[in-house]
C-alpha cells in the first residue's frame, strides 16, 4: 500500500488498484519532474497524479506553436488553474524547421523532438531531473514516430510504464473528477493537412477558424481536412444529417468561403481519427532506409 504522508490523499480513489498504484510509486521514485502537459486526457491525468504525488516538485509545461489551436491552448490553461495544476508556457520551434513543413511520415518526430529538446534545457535549468509524457500502454506497437524523439531525449512515459491503458486513463480521471475523462481526442492542426502538403501557417489558421465555427455550432467532434482550395469536414456520422441541414451547412460552407476555401463538403463516412494516415504506408515505404531505422 503507498504511503499516505506524501500528500496522495487526493489521489485515494487510485491506489486500491495495482496498477495506478504502480503510477504513483513511479513517481514518487523520480521526485522532481517536468511534465510535457496539453490540456488532453493523458498529460491532464498524469500531471494530476504526479503533482497529487510530489506536491511543488512536478510542474507541468504546455509547449505553444503555430500547430495548436488556440482554443485548445486557453482551455489548457484554464484547466489546470481550476485544477490547482502548476504549469509554465513556452514557444516551441518546429516550424522553423522545413523538414517539420515538408509533412512527410516524419513530421511528429521532428515536433516531439523539437518539444523534448526544449522541456529538457527548461528542466536542467529549474533543476527537474526527469520529463515525463503522456504515452501509454496503448501507444506501443502504433506507427509513433515521436516515440523515438522521446527515447533520445530520455524522456520517461509513466503511465506506459504502468501498463496503463486509454480506457484505465479516462476511469481513473473520472474518478479524479477532472472533465478531461470523456474528452475527444485533439490532435495538432498539422494533422489536419494531408502527408506530403506542406504545412503552412495559412492552412493551419483556415483549419482553426473553420474548426471553431463547427464548435460553436455544437459539434464537439470534428475535422477539417485541408485539401488546398477544399475543406472536407468530418463529423461524427450519426451527426452528418444534422451538419447537412439547409442553414447549418450555408453558414458553414460561407465561413469556409470567408476564410479562402473554394469548397467545402461534408465526408459522409464522418469522422474516423486519423483518416488522412492512409497515406503514411507508401510515404514511409519512400523513404530512405537510414531515416526509417527506428521510426
Amino acid at each position: 500500500m503507498v504511503s499516505r504522508r506524501d500528500g496522495t490523499e487526493s489521489l485515494a480513489p487510485l491506489l486500491a488498484d495495482e496498477k495506478a498504484a504502480r503510477l504513483v510509486e513511479i513517481l514518487r521514485g523520480l521526485e522532481r519532474v517536468v511534465v510535457a502537459y496539453s490540456g488532453g486526457v493523458d498529460s491532464t491525468f498524469l500531471l494530476k497524479v504526479a503533482h497529487g504525488t510530489l506536491g511543488d516538485r512536478a510542474i507541468g509545461v504546455l509547449g505553444v506553436s503555430e500547430s495548436l489551436d488556440v482554443n485548445e491552448m486557453r482551455a489548457a490553461e484554464e484547466l489546470a488553474l481550476a485544477q490547482g495544476l502548476p504549469i509554465e508556457r513556452f514557444r516551441t520551434r518546429e516550424y522553423d524547421n522545413p523538414e517539420y513543413r515538408r509533412n512527410d511520415a516524419r513530421r511528429c518526430y521532428h515536433c516531439k523532438s523539437e518539444l523534448f529538446t526544449r522541456l529538457r534545457e527548461f528542466a536542467a535549468r529549474e533543476g527537474y531531473p526527469w520529463v515525463l509524457d503522456g504515452s501509454h500502454a496503448g501507444d506501443r506497437g502504433d506507427y509513433r514516430p515521436g516515440l523515438r524523439a522521446r527515447e533520445e531525449q530520455g524522456v520517461r512515459s509513466p503511465l506506459m510504464e504502468a501498463d496503463l491503458d486509454k480506457d484505465d486513463i479516462r476511469r481513473f480521471s473520472r474518478a479524479l473528477g477532472l472533465p478531461t475523462w470523456n474528452k475527444p481526442a485533439a490532435p495538432c492542426l498539422a494533422s489536419r493537412i494531408p502527408y506530403g502538403c506542406e504545412v503552412t501557417d495559412e492552412k493551419l489558421r483556415q483549419v482553426e477558424q473553420l474548426e471553431a465555427v463547427l464548435s460553436g455550432l455544437g459539434f464537439e467532434i470534428r475535422r477539417v481536412r485541408h485539401h488546398g482550395d477544399l475543406a472536407r469536414i468530418e463529423v461524427p456520422k450519426e451527426r452528418v444529417p444534422e451538419l447537412l441541414d439547409g442553414g447549418v451547412l450555408d453558414s458553414v460552407v460561407a465561413a469556409g468561403k470567408a476564410l479562402g476555401f473554394l469548397q467545402v463538403t461534408v465526408d459522409p463516412e464522418g469522422f474516423r481519427s486519423g483518416s488522412l494516415n492512409a497515406a503514411l504506408g507508401e510515404l514511409v515505404r519512400l523513404e530512405p532506409t537510414a531515416r526509417r531505422a527506428g521510426s
